[in-house]
């Protein structure tokens, strides 16, 4: 499986609790999110939908994004968000994952 990096951001539900994130392979981070493999935030705070993520060609202009994203006042996160994902539809969809109930 070939390295794609991606920053994404999950979310608990429409203007709830999110997560920013960068991964390598963001099929498999989503369904770790999704089966709370790591106890930890994600999994305390049930942020398990994928609203938003950005394909990057390198892993350091990902990391520098997420940085960047993470900087950002939660206002300004929510706008990204809604920006390409008015709706805050389940995005892990797409990638063949079941809908949340």
């Amino acid at each position: 499986m070939p390295k794609i990096p991606a920053v994404y951001i999950m979310a608990s539900q429409r203007n709830g609790t999110i997560y920013v994130g960068v991964t390598s392979a963001l099929e498999r981070r989503i369904y770790q999110h999704r089966e709370k493999v790591t106890k930890g935030f994600t999994a305390r705070y049930a942020v398990n939908r994928l609203v938003w993520f950005e394909i990057h060609e390198t892993m350091e202009s990902a990391i520098s994004r997420e940085k960047q994203i993470k900087a950002w006042r939660r206002e300004w996160k929510l706008a990204l968000i809604e920006k390409s994902n008015p709706q805050w539809l389940d995005l892990a969809e797409n990638f063949g994952f079941e809908p949340l109930e």
